[in-house]
């Protein structure tokens, strides 16, 4: 929800969002040129006039692109006096699949993005594209193959990434990335800068082959986990697991070996998550003893997740907890 704006008179119609979009006709598509809303959720329109958007141009949802000449056209659901249209509090945005460019620094200074839902089909991507952004979930839906998004965006950043994935709406893969730390310390004697890299993420990044993702290389780098968080490993363990293209039987034994050795963490991780299913999926797999059944149903009784105690009292039956006695 959002105030009007009064500036000058522009057409306005209703729509699942709010947005106001600054456009021009190019060849059989629209280009926006500028797109601001004071939504925290919101996804950009396939079509603008009944027109295809097929590209944003440079800093075209950056809260501090210039104002730039074009038709304009706003949608909306509803006024909200007081919300600036500004993008400052966009968290999570969808790109329509009919996009084919993005423009140079597009999200640029974004700060509030995290999560960004698009399809595998965008043909360019220009420079700085995602500078000062915090995004780190990424949904992208493709039809069949791999059109290069996931190898750019792991390219571009490198934070931890969880992409996902998805073939009509189902999420066939999630991956977790992990981050690292490119940085360069200045050695004055040797008048040069010394390189290092921290973290283990780096080559989880880079394990893509002519912009295509190598699943088996990926799995590979298991055995280097050793020096993640034990969070991030079992929810990379989990998530392969859990969504199991290209899973070979080796990997699969050693992803199964280490949700083993950590399962009262990842039960607990699957408890704060609210994840009901991703816990039965969970507890099909690992058995937890009677100190981790304890600390688990606790868990789940503080936050209230009646459908994950009944799963975890149902494994009392065979190994009961540590507590004498818990109430759903």
């Amino acid at each position: 929800m959002c105030p009007e704006r009064t500036d000058e008179a522009v057409n306005t119609i209703t729509g699942a969002n709010n947005w106001d979009l600054t456009f021009r006709r190019q060849g059989n598509g629209v280009i926006l040129l500028r797109c601001r809303t004071c939504d925290a959720a919101a996804a950009l329109p396939e079509t603008v006039a009944g027109i295809p958007v097929t590209a944003l141009g440079d800093r075209a949802l950056s809260p501090e692109g210039p104002e730039v000449e074009g038709e304009r056209i706003r949608i909306t659901c509803g006024p909200n006096p007081g919300v600036p249209w500004d993008n400052r509090r966009l968290q999570s945005l969808t790109l329509p699949p009919t996009l084919d460019r993005v423009g140079h620094f597009a999200l640029y200074h974004c700060r509030a993005l995290q999560h960004l839902r698009l399809w595998d089909g965008v043909s360019f991507w220009g420079d700085g594209v995602l500078t000062n952004c915090s995004l780190a979930r990424i949904e992208l839906e493709q039809a069949q193959g791999d059109g290069g998004a996931m190898a750019y965006f792991a390219g571009e950043l490198s934070r931890e990434l969880d992409i996902s994935v998805l073939r009509d709406s189902t999420t066939v893969l999630r991956l977790i990335f992990p981050g690292y730390r490119e940085i360069y310390e200045e050695n004055s004697p040797a008048h040069h800068f010394d390189y290092t890299i921290q973290g283990a993420g780096y080559p989880y990044h880079h394990c893509f082959r002519q912009r295509k993702l190598e699943l088996i290389e990926y799995d590979r780098l298991w055995g280097k986990t050793k020096i993640l968080e034990t969070e991030t490993a079992l929810r990379l363990a989990w998530m392969r697991l859990r969504y199991p293209e290209g899973l070979t039987d080796w990997a699969r034994r050693a992803y199964e070996d280490s949700l083993r050795s950590h399962a009262q963490a990842a039960a607990e991780w699957l408890i704060r998550s609210g994840d009901v299913s991703g816990l039965a999926f969970l507890l099909d797999r690992v058995k937890l003893d009677g100190t981790a059944l304890s600390g688990a149903l606790s868990l789940a009784r503080d936050h209230r997740l009646t459908g994950a105690a009944a799963l975890l009292l149902e494994q009392t039956r065979t190994r009961p907890p540590a507590a004498d006695r818990f109430a759903l």
